[in-house]
């Protein structure tokens, strides 16, 4: 497979899924912009140009859309894990632990037996 072709592939169309997101909803591009305070200019100068709109831009559209920009970026067939408060903060208290004290949790969590799922 050639390189150029393995770009493609790599690629994400943002413009695609804007214009995905928008119809789901039923959405002008003027929805767009009054729900996510970007300047409908803006938004027709992005397709008109075939430009990116920058992270900033993204977010405030995936804001629009009340999605994450893991939503957003998630790849038509791929499974999104949607979690659950419990585990959302599990994974903030994870972020503060040092190497070595999350090395020594995960240690730890190997330790738990695990519930059978067929009971």
């Amino acid at each position: 497979m050639g390189l150029e072709k393995k770009r493609k592939q790599a690629n994400f169309d943002i413009l695609n899924k804007i214009q995905v997101e928008k119809t789901k909803r039923g959405w002008s591009e003027y929805t767009l912009s009054k729900n996510s305070g970007i300047p409908q200019t803006t938004i027709s100068t992005w397709y008109r140009n075939n430009l990116q709109p920058n992270l900033a831009s993204i977010e405030r559209i995936c804001n629009a859309f009340n999605m994450t920009l893991s939503q957003f970026f998630c790849k038509d067939g791929s499974k999104l894990i949607e979690l659950t408060e419990e585990q959302i903060l599990l994974l903030n208290a994870w972020s503060t632990l040092t190497k070595s004290q999350q090395s020594t949790l995960l240690e730890f969590i190997k330790t738990i037996p695990q519930q059978d799922e067929t009971i």
